[in-house]
């Protein structure tokens, strides 16, 4: 073959390969397309402040309360976490159930995957999931493989549900394809666990991207989609939680599955929790208001809410 055959050859090649990804983006424009992306920041920002001014003092009950309590995914993302301490955190959770017989006991216990068989050989409350945080959290920059095999190893050692974080710098670089490439590959990893897609909402600079992402997830495989890794200086506001249960509406009317949301991040009082709670049964109604479908990913808001069941300052956990 000449030196001539051979360009040719790769020219050929890389041509090929640029109508192939176009093939593939056309294909994630089609999806989008489909969906309503014309979000004004402003127009959502009256939206919430209406929910909030007209609905959300009558969910301020202790019903309600109990509920979200029963939502919370019991979280410890730190880099000091130590085995002792994880222990002792799912030993609560345990004990909770005797301390506390009619109340309803936490959804999860969300850590590092390191954690993973400690957790799975120790947790005796049936009904408790164990999330892990996968695919190089938070800030998802690495090589696929590496979260897969993070992800894979995790679900070994006993973890039930899985949250990764959405490749943020692909997103805003319009590279959708490969967005949702990755997901669809970690979704296949995780198999019939469910897998929770972090959009980082802090960082996606607006509410059209915020719903540009949130559908982008769910098409590729999200079984929920969650606001934030906490990580970041902006975590879940009332906004976002709008715009992902608005893009999950959506979701659900052109599919019929259902997505769940988990709020996470930044959840520093009861109020807010019940604003979301509030927004979900607003946008999205009552058949989102379950523990499998509606979660809180926090860590203080635990005992916030306990004390205010209980009308009397409690630190449990």
């Amino acid at each position: 073959m000449t030196n001539k055959s051979i360009k040719d050859s790769v020219l050929n090649d890389i041509e090929q390969q640029k109508q192939n990804k176009q093939q593939e983006t056309s294909k994630y424009e089609q999806a989008l397309s489909k969906y309503n992306l014309n979000v004004k920041d402003e127009e959502v920002k009256a939206a919430v402040k209406k929910i909030i001014a007209e609905k959300a003092s009558e969910d301020d009950t202790i019903d309600v309360k109990k509920f979200l309590l029963g939502s919370i995914e019991l979280t410890s993302l730190h880099t000091t976490d130590t085995e002792e301490e994880i222990l002792a955190m799912v030993e609560k959770v345990n004990q909770f159930d005797s301390d506390y017989a009619d109340l309803p006991h936490v959804a999860a216990i969300c850590t590092y995957p390191v954690f993973a068989k400690l957790i799975s050989q120790s947790l005796e409350v049936d009904g408790v999931e164990i999330t892990n945080v996968c695919g190089n959290f938070p800030s998802s920059q690495t090589f696929i493989e590496v979260k897969i095999a993070e992800t894979a190893l995790a679900l070994k050692d006993g973890a039930t549900e899985i949250d990764i974080v959405m490749p943020v710098g692909k997103f805003l670089s319009e590279d959708y394809e490969g967005v949702a490439d990755e997901i669809q590959e970690l979704k296949e990893t995780c198999g019939e666990n469910a897998m929770k897609v972090i959009l980082e909402t802090g960082d996606l600079g607006s509410c059209a991207n915020i719903k540009k992402a949130s559908i982008l997830a769910m098409y590729a495989g999200a079984d929920y989609i969650k606001t934030s890794t906490g990580k970041e200086k902006v975590s879940a506001t009332p906004e976002s939680v709008y715009v992902m249960c608005q893009a999950i509406k959506e979701y659900y009317e052109q599919t019929g599955i259902q997505i769940g949301l988990k709020p996470a991040g930044g959840i520093n009082t009861v109020m807010d929790a019940v604003i979301f709670y509030t927004i979900v049964k607003e946008v999205l109604g009552k058949k989102w208001l379950t523990n499998k479908w509606f979660r809180l990913g926090t860590s203080r808001l635990t005992n916030l809410l306990l004390s205010e069941i209980l009308g009397k300052e409690i630190k449990y956990f």
